[in-house]
């Protein structure tokens, strides 16, 4: 778990650098002072080209919908335990309060409410722990671990960490500091991975009380006072709450700036009156916000609600796949692709003497989507 969380936190600050870099040099051009999220997408193209923009598209779309589908599973089943409430209800309804948050209150009040959650959860979490440690479920640094069950949970522990689609947005909330945002992603890091890493002793000593291989969660949930339940429930329900919360917002403005820039592409003034291209154009301008929104929300939903166990899949795709291919190999990469550009523009210094940490990265990460390409070639044909 820390070799991954390093991994992917020398992942998010090439991501930094490169948006930060971008956000400059977009400034530079257009004089403006205020710019909008300059998504993945379109860092992926301003430095390799538009191969590296249409992988990233394509990967990016699927790990939007992957995530959004397994946050939306997993909530309708835990509020099917909590008020008994259909999971697909249950779910639907969980990610549309979400929704409207971040279209009706935008960004800084979704993040407030997201610091209010956050709070809550790391509460509920150590409260949680204490009553495990309590009831004799403390491994420290024994246990009865297996090292060879780590290469199967790899993509589940790159779920768990990664934060990488909120860094066009926080770039952008933060106005390209690179020294607060940087601070940022380094102690945002560490509070997932310590809480991680706690819940991993309390889950081994669970596991040791028990003969049979069982879920540390219903161990836990064994103990005579009723209410560490809820409060189980109650945890899950705001973890899946506040990464659905980064999820949709970053995905929400990937649609959006995708939608300014199809519509730039076609500017009103060379497209005829009756034209239905015009029409689309016209109607977009007005309403690009709730298209996005739309875009975003409505497939997962669908599939969520209609697909039974949909939250195993979707986090083994999105984080076997996904995520490595995503934040993985293509940070390396547009840092390359940087470097190279250092001889034509003296400012880009960002990245100097990294080739061997970028070259290492990269290489981890394709280690990681080869490694699970072998689990799924091995799992089909057993």
């Amino acid at each position: 778990m820390i070799i991954c969380w390093a991994f992917l936190l020398i992942e998010a600050l090439l991501l930094v650098e490169v948006n930060v870099a971008l956000r400059k040099k977009k400034r530079k051009n257009e004089e403006e002072d205020d710019l909008e999220v300059i998504s993945i997408r379109t860092m992926a193209q301003e430095t390799l080209g538009e191969w590296g923009g249409t992988l990233a598209t394509v990967t990016y779309v699927f790990l939007g919908y992957t995530s959004m589908i397994a946050y939306s599973s997993k909530s309708g089943d835990i509020l099917f335990h909590l008020i008994n409430l259909p999971a697909s209800i249950s779910g639907i309804f969980f990610t549309s309060l979400f929704t409207m948050l971040i279209s009706i209150g935008g960004t800084r009040a979704t993040d407030q409410v997201n610091q209010w959650l956050t709070t809550s959860m790391i509460g509920l979490l150590l409260a949680i722990e204490v009553l495990a440690v309590v009831s004799g479920g403390w491994a420290g640094l024994g246990g009865s671990g297996n090292w060879g069950k780590v290469p199967a949970t790899i993509p589940v522990i790159i779920f768990s960490l990664v934060y990488h689609d909120l860094a066009p947005v926080l770039c952008a909330y933060l106005g390209g500091d690179l020294t607060r945002i940087r601070t940022s992603v380094l102690l945002g890091s560490l509070v997932p991975l310590l809480a991680l890493l706690f819940w991993d002793a309390v889950a081994l000593g669970l596991s040791a009380q028990s003969d049979q291989v069982v879920d540390p969660v219903e161990l836990l949930m064994r103990v005579k006072w009723s209410g560490v339940s809820i409060m189980v429930e109650a945890f899950s329900l705001l973890a899946v709450g506040t990464s659905l919360i980064g999820t949709l917002l970053s995905f929400f403005e990937f649609f959006k700036e995708q939608l300014s820039n199809f519509t730039l592409q076609f500017p009103s003034t060379q497209l005829p009156q009756g034209n239905m291209l015009f029409g689309l154009k016209k109607w977009w301008g007005r309403n690009k916000s709730l298209t996005a929104m739309t875009m975003a929300v409505t497939p997962a939903l669908f599939v969520s609600s209609t697909v039974p166990d949909a939250f195993s899949a979707a986090t083994d795709i999105a984080g076997g796949y996904c995520m490595t291919i995503l934040y993985g190999v293509l940070p390396p990469a547009m840092a390359w692709a940087m470097l190279n550009r250092e001889a034509e523009d003296p400012e880009q210094k960002a990245f100097s003497k990294a080739r061997p940490l970028l070259l290492g990265v990269g290489l981890f990460a394709c280690c990681i989507v080869i490694e699970q390409i072998l689990q799924d070639i091995l799992l089909f044909g057993s």
